[in-house]
């Protein structure tokens, strides 16, 4: 059962929504565990009906509306994927996590020693709330993506292992596959997007304990290159990536970005990695910057790419392949 806000977010899609040229209604969907919340941006001109979704899966402590725009988090307000579903008239639905043991919002991802998560039923959840999208939201079976950071990032790749034929392609940024897993490993042949900073004190690049001293009992995960190399095996890619390096675009920026790419066809099963030397645990972006004191807690934000725009060029020409 879907419950429906009257209209728009309030004042919001007046302001918010007329400077963005999208409409952002909220949405509750009834589970065992109670309603759970989710946003759903409606960009103007965007179809009726086949249209391809974005799902986007916060990370641990921030929210719904953090990954939309209508919050900020640690005085950063994220306008990238907003902009974008503008351009390329693209849905996006926004779910929130429930509460875990440390108070704040979680997804119950693959890592069993990760105490502080939640321990709802998720993936029932998704699983769900992807058929709703479907069967109400006029969303596009054979085009519906999910993009997670940080913990939203491990809950993709579980939703990669469980829910796989449901999806046209994952994305993750800034998360790591667990070292101890309660989840099988992967073995669906699936498009994923990776993109990760060798600098992140958060889940480290090179794998280990996940968290620092504000971020207790998150688990540990295996390295970046590891994690991606489990869904490149999975998806029976070759070894050999193709490899990209980015133009630097400011002098200033100590970071530097590197693609690399298994399978040469956009439509059909790829999997890419961006990785960021000297980033943090955040996205990229041309044209914003983390206020000083978000860089002094995840580090330093590439301004190479977009990591938005980088995910949707890589999801744009996927097309799900598995059994509904």
């Amino acid at each position: 059962m879907r419950g429906r806000a009257a209209g728009c977010l309030l004042a919001l899609c007046g302001a918010l929504g007329a400077a963005q040229a999208s409409t952002i209604v909220d949405y509750t969907l009834l589970r065992p565990e109670g309603r759970r919340h989710y946003l759903v941006v409606e960009p103007d001109r965007l179809a009726r009906s086949n249209r391809p979704t974005v799902i986007l899966l916060h990370g641990h402590g921030a929210s719904a509306a953090f990954m939309v725009g209508l919050e900020s988090f640690g005085l950063y307000k994220a306008q990238d994927w907003i902009r974008l579903a503008e351009r390329e008239r693209v849905m996006l639905i926004a779910p929130d996590g429930i509460k875990g043991a440390d108070g704040k919002q979680a997804w119950n991802d693959c890592r069993a020693d990760a105490a502080s998560n939640a321990t709802s039923d998720d993936v029932g959840f998704l699983a769900s709330l992807i058929d709703t999208a479907v069967n109400e939201l006029g969303a596009d079976p054979e085009r519906i993506y999910v993009f997670g950071s940080s913990n939203g990032g491990g809950m993709v790749y579980r939703l990669g292992i469980e829910l796989g034929p449901k999806l046209a392609a994952i994305g993750v940024q800034s998360a790591l596959m667990p070292m101890q897993s309660r989840c099988k490993a992967p073995v669906y042949p699936i498009s994923v997007f990776v993109s990760h900073g060798t600098a992140d004190d958060i889940a480290p690049y090179y794998g280990g304990k996940v968290g620092h001293w504000l971020l207790r009992d998150r688990g540990s995960g295996v390295s970046a290159d590891e994690s991606v190399a489990m869904w490149r095996r999975a998806a029976g890619l070759p070894e050999a990536p193709m490899r990209f390096r980015l133009p630097h675009l400011q002098s200033s920026d100590p970071t530097s970005a590197t693609r690399y790419v298994w399978g040469s066809d956009p439509a059909r099963v790829q999997v890419e990695f961006m990785r960021i030397d000297g980033g943090g645990h955040t996205h990229a972006s041309k044209a914003e910057e983390l206020p000083w004191i978000l860089r002094k807690l995840v580090g330093n934000m590439n301004h190479d790419l977009d990591t938005a725009e980088e995910a949707w060029n890589f999801f744009k020409d996927k097309r799900t392949t598995g059994v509904r």
